[in-house]
């Protein structure tokens, strides 16, 4: 028996459904880390923004203290890493993507997301699953402040898709009217990204 079918027949024994886990993936409890360049340092948030921006009616930038007095929810998500590790219910808190899209006046006619962050990090992806109950620009991990080596500040989660479609320590979202390529995009990863699907690479 290989490692991947020996992953799922432990997840059958601990009562866990290994339908959660897509194809070519395997299940940990760690929280690998993974991320380009290095980590950023915030001494302060007194001078952070949020900017929501491209095809939309009104281009909106919320501080840090304008963000957090927006309503907020709670998700347990699973996670699903392209490089083959998957963990599950995690538990997030933030703002709902598609709520910072309705303050900034989205326009019908978008299509797709292209998520900024510090370092010089972008990542597109289709609006679809920006819109979903538990797409969220996550504040909170844990019920504490996101740990800087998975975004602190503030990252998008995006659950439906391979995580590097959630962008860490993110600072602007940009809704567009057709797609754009971020940074691993331009680097032969997949447009989509659906962890069910295997969308690893361009060719998947």
């Amino acid at each position: 028996m290989g490692f991947f079918d020996r992953n799922r027949k432990e997840l059958a024994a601990l009562g866990i459904d290994p339908a959660r886990l897509p194809p070519g993936q395997y299940h940990t409890a760690r929280f690998p880390v993974l991320h380009v360049g290095d980590v950023p340092e915030y001494p302060s948030l007194d001078d952070w923004t949020l900017r929501v921006f491209g095809a939309v009616d009104r281009e909106v930038v919320l501080s840090w203290d304008e963000l957090r007095a927006l309503p907020a929810v709670d998700v347990t998500v699973d996670l699903h890493c392209v490089t083959k590790w998957s963990k599950f219910d995690t538990a997030w808190t933030g703002v709902r993507l598609r709520d910072l899209f309705e303050l900034a006046g989205m326009r019908s006619t978008v299509t797709h997301l292209l998520a900024h962050a510090d370092g010089d990090y972008s990542t597109n992806l289709p609006i679809g699953p920006a819109l979903a109950d538990d797409a969220l620009l996550a504040y909170a991990h844990d019920g504490e402040p996101i740990p800087p080596e998975h975004g602190y500040p503030a990252r998008t989660l995006v659950p439906s898709l391979y995580l590097w479609k959630s962008a860490k320590w993110v600072r602007g979202l940009e809704l567009l009217e057709g797609d754009r390529p971020g940074f691993w995009e331009q680097n032969g990863y997949h447009a989509v990204g659906d962890p069910f699907l295997e969308q690893r690479f361009w060719n998947d």
